[in-house]
């Protein structure tokens, strides 16, 4: 992982400009040494070199960064072996950081010298937000996520969603952008009346009050009530006769539920009374969802505000030549030529479709918040086109901020048949989710006997710290595009590539510094002193932290976030595995190695609070 990270970091390395590279030493010594290549082969060859490619060191190869010399020999020629050598020594003797270096076939490997890394630690140290760019710095973006129905609870694809975009804002916010956290909630439409309709049929004036019941569990409990007595219904009509088609378009529940939708947009205030109470009682629900999730929102949209959204839009483009009008009065745009179709976004009696309403909505944010230049949608891959579609007419449309639109598609969560299953009996409840998630950390903690000596009450706490971050962790770590199979065991397993290692690691380095507060508190730079092999590579790791956040937010990828911080846990644990930290005599090298520790707790810390994942002080 940390090889391809590398990699990513020398892409990003040749679009920056010097005056960016100044703030980043791991940068700054590959564009010296880039510098003085093409010096060496005009001194030594007379040829102008156009570029130096750049790779990792390979694992079995001594080295920190690895010259290519093959593409030179288009300009240069000769042996790659001789001219690697001759341009070796030329560097070793004009870059004080260069250390020593050697040639294998056409690969120039330099080893940076110890004072590299520890110049490179000495300045970052004491910074605390180590790997943030200045607030508010970069452009703002608006970042979408969660937007469910008022028809019932959340489900564990609404957790993958909300996991996912609370976690890409969080990373846009750490590479400098501002971000708008969003949702738009989807409270109208003909599935909230079927939920409002079964309840007054069904529901003998049931509240969440004298139920016991969350109010989106409520809810959701007449929207399976009334599927049950549609299905009722169907089937009579069909015993009776009736075509199945024609059956399940006529049974009378469904014909009420859609005058009831026609009631509620032509504004009957009893329905509209019914609609507002039982929303609310959805919105408490999710409220509380979202705060044991870990989650939230700076502003909210609600389809029943913007669903006339867009209409006006439509009409101005039909005026410009974006769209075209059918036959029957219909509205639509030609993708053809940008390898999509023709979609409709005005219907013949001019009411507007799903499209329609998205590109209104667009339009509104940015009126809202006209510092926005950018928007992301946290949905899943089933809507790749809807998404496709829509940027496309934002941008013939004219709108410049188009161009920065991003759909962060993501595959559904399956977990192993027969656990979990909601009390609906058809999905995995997000609350019946997140409160198995602790008692599975409480179940294997206790197995391990990790928590001797703990209150109940902070046992408590450290279980729903601990099965959130499993959760969470097992999510995020994967690519969004790929389909994940969850299971609640493996991820709170306390070894490998999972949240609660993290944490642990985490907690053991505070354990450390407890011990070794003294030694921390010290200032003094450290000079003049031999690495060990593994002091100098866990700081190689630490110092591709800041330009880690920033691939993660340009690729909007909580993953490489979460993998980069699993191989940085894994090297501190190898390297407290084989040097001694308070143990060690030397006072010099105990300073530099708890200050170490030190720091790598901090991006521990710093990374999980970008996955929304909290770090115990305690394990």
């Amino acid at each position: 992982m940390i090889a391809s990270l590398l990699n990513l970091i020398i892409k990003r390395y040749k679009k920056r400009s010097f005056a960016a590279l100044e703030s980043n030493r791991l940068m700054n010594i590959q564009y010296t040494i880039e510098k003085q290549v093409k010096l060496a082969v005009k001194e030594l060859y007379h040829k102008d070199l156009p570029a130096v490619e750049f790779q990792p060191t390979r694992k079995d190869f001594e080295g920190d960064i690895t010259v290519v010399v093959f593409p030179m020999l288009r300009v240069v020629k000769g042996n790659p072996v001789e001219i690697g050598t001759k341009i070796g020594a030329y560097l070793e003797d004009n870059i004080a950081e260069i250390e020593k270096f050697n040639v294998v076939k056409g690969f120039l490997n330099l080893v940076l010298s110890d004072q590299f890394y520890l110049s490179f630690f000495n300045a970052i140290k004491n910074i605390e937000l180590f790997g943030y760019e200045t607030p508010n710095s970069k452009d703002a973006v608006m970042v979408e996520y969660s937007s469910p129905n008022t028809n019932k609870p959340l489900h564990l694809g609404h957790i993958r969603n909300n996991l996912l975009g609370y976690s890409v804002a969080e990373i846009l916010k750490a590479a400098g952008h501002k971000v708008y956290k969003t949702q738009i909630i989807n409270d109208r439409g003909i599935h909230i009346c079927k939920s409002m309709l079964a309840w007054q049929r069904f529901g003998d004036g049931e509240t969440p009050q004298s139920s016991g019941l969350k109010g989106d569990h409520l809810v959701g409990k007449y929207y399976v009530a009334f599927d049950k007595e549609y299905k009722k219904q169907v089937a009579q009509l069909i015993e009776a006769g009736k075509a199945q088609e024609l059956a399940e378009k006529e049974a009378p529940i469904l014909l009420d539920a859609q005058s009831m939708l026609r009631q509620w947009e032509a504004g009957e205030k009893e329905v509209v009374a019914l609609w507002k109470k039982m929303n609310d009682w959805v919105y408490a629900g999710f409220e509380e969802t979202y705060k044991n999730l870990g989650v939230d929102f700076d502003t909210l949209y609600y389809e029943s505000n913007t669903y006339l959204l867009g209409r006006d839009v439509v009409k101005e483009g039909l005026e410009k030549g974006v769209f075209f009008k059918k036959e029957d009065g219909s509205v639509w745009i030609d993708l053809t030529d940008e390898g999509l179709d023709e979609k409709i976004v005005l219907r013949s009696d001019g009411t507007a479709v799903y499209m329609t309403q998205d590109i209104g909505t667009a339009i509104q944010r940015v009126t809202d918040h006209p510092d926005i230049n950018g928007m992301v949608y946290t949905v899943g891959n089933e809507q790749d086109y809807h998404f496709k579609v829509l940027f496309l007419i934002l941008k013939k449309l004219g709108y410049s901020w188009a161009a920065k639109l991003y759909h962060l598609s993501y595959g559904m969560v399956d977990l192993p048949s027969g656990k979990m299953k909601s009390r609906e009996g058809t999905v995995v409840d997000a609350d019946d989710l997140i409160a198995n998630m602790a008692q599975t950390a409480e179940e294997i903690s206790e197995e391990l006997g990790k928590l001797d000596g703990y209150s109940e009450e902070e046992k408590k706490e450290l279980y729903r710290i601990i099965g959130l971050g499993a959760l969470k962790y097992f999510i995020l770590k994967v690519d969004p595009k790929k389909r994940i199979l969850f299971n609640p065991e493996e991820s709170v397993d306390f070894q490998g590539n999972t949240g609660p290692f993290i944490q642990y690691t985490y907690a053991r380095i505070q354990s450390i510094l407890r011990k070794a507060t003294g030694f921390l508190k010290q200032d003094q730079a450290i000079a003049n002193t031999a690495l060990h092999e593994k002091e100098k590579e866990l700081i190689k790791i630490v110092q591709l932290y800041p330009e880690t956040v920033q691939i993660a937010a340009e690729n909007y990828s909580p993953a490489l976030i979460a993998n980069y911080t699993y191989e940085l846990v894994k090297e501190f644990n190898s390297f407290y595995q084989q040097v001694s930290i308070l143990g060690e005599d030397d006072e010099n090298i105990k300073m530099f190695r708890v200050q170490l520790a030190a720091k790598v707790g901090e991006i521990i810390k710093s990374s999980l609070r970008l996955l929304g994942i909290e770090a115990p002080e305690r394990m």
